[in-house]
């Protein structure tokens, strides 16, 4: 099927480069993602390699998060909430509790373990998670950095407010707010609300561009999109969103094309083939970090595909 006909007989934007409708995965106990990237139709969008979206998800008391010690390598992951609590935990010692509009950037460069919860308070009385979680794949200067973790709390944050439009800029600078966060290569990254019929441009500095529609509608040169929805657009292109008939929240994202294709098996990104290998060598036998207070860890998956996927 071609990315047209998911459109489902809706008009082709002549900006729109692709259209990216995830499916959902349950992962158990009612919690399910869907991922936008990688697709077939596109492995990157800038320096994003994933995208996902979890849940949301309403846990009972008693039952949470469990995603155990795993690695990474040759990339930056963020996760951002819009509703619940995780709790993080890697191999450099930090616990930072992660919560809604705060900003928490993990550089695995050569190696880094972490574990994401649900901290003991949050699980106890139950609640919603819902939140995005997205990785960058490091430049190839940037690939066997030293590991780290910031943390930077909501109203920290720079947040451009008007005409109907609240934009939260999470890693680059958009519309006059230029986020703290330290990044290794020219990207942006944002959460924008839209009020009924608000309208707002997209910046075309940045030669690949990308929205995830998180809630409601947003029109595209008179097309409508719906959640769950990745849009790719063409490069140089003038794009202007507009909200439809209701509110309306999306992920901005994008940068400039990497320095080369990336190989990408389970937890690991590399520019190089050779380095997985030996990354999941290195996990098997048991010579990366140990998260402090955690026993547990996923094994090594199997190799299926046989070799690591190139992207692009």
């Amino acid at each position: 099927m071609s990315w047209e006909e998911d459109l489902q007989g809706r008009a082709v934007p002549p900006s729109l480069e692709t259209l990216i409708v995830p499916r959902v995965r349950d992962l158990g106990d009612g919690f399910t993602v869907r991922r936008a990237l990688p697709s077939a139709r596109r492995r990157m969008v800038g320096p994003f390699i994933f995208l996902d979206q979890m849940g949301p998800a309403d846990f009972d008391p008693g039952r949470g998060l469990d995603v155990r010690p795993h690695p990474h390598i040759g990339l930056s992951t963020v996760t951002y909430l819009f509703e619940g609590e995780i709790l993080h935990r890697d191999s450099l010692g930090v616990v930072q509790s992660i919560r809604p509009g705060a900003v928490n950037w993990m550089t695995a460069g050569q190696g880094i373990v972490h574990s994401e919860r649900t901290g003991p308070d949050t699980r106890s009385a139950g609640g919603r998670l819902f939140g995005i979680q997205a990785w960058l794949a490091l430049p190839k200067q940037h690939e066997e950095t030293a590991p780290a973790f910031v943390h930077h709390p909501h109203d920290s944050m720079p947040v451009v407010e008007g005409d109907g439009v609240r934009l939260h800029v999470i890693a680059g600078e958009m519309h006059g707010g230029k986020s703290p966060v330290r990044t290794h290569s020219a990207l942006f990254y944002a959460d924008a609300r839209l009020d009924k019929g608000a309208r707002l441009k997209l910046p075309a500095e940045h030669e690949e561009r990308g929205l995830y529609l998180v809630e409601g509608s947003v029109e595209v040169e008179g097309t409508r999109f719906q959640p769950g929805e990745l849009l790719v657009f063409k490069p140089g292109s003038e794009i202007v969103l507009s909200a439809g008939d209701a509110p309306a929240r999306m992920m901005l994202l994008g940068g400039e094309p990497m320095d080369g294709p990336r190989y990408l098996f389970w937890n690991f990104v590399s520019s190089s083939q050779e380095r997985l290998e030996a990354a999941k060598k290195d996990w098997k036998e048991g010579r990366f970090a140990q998260v402090p207070q955690e026993t547990e860890f996923i094994p090594l998956p199997p190799d299926d595909p046989p070799a690591p996927v190139r992207y692009p």
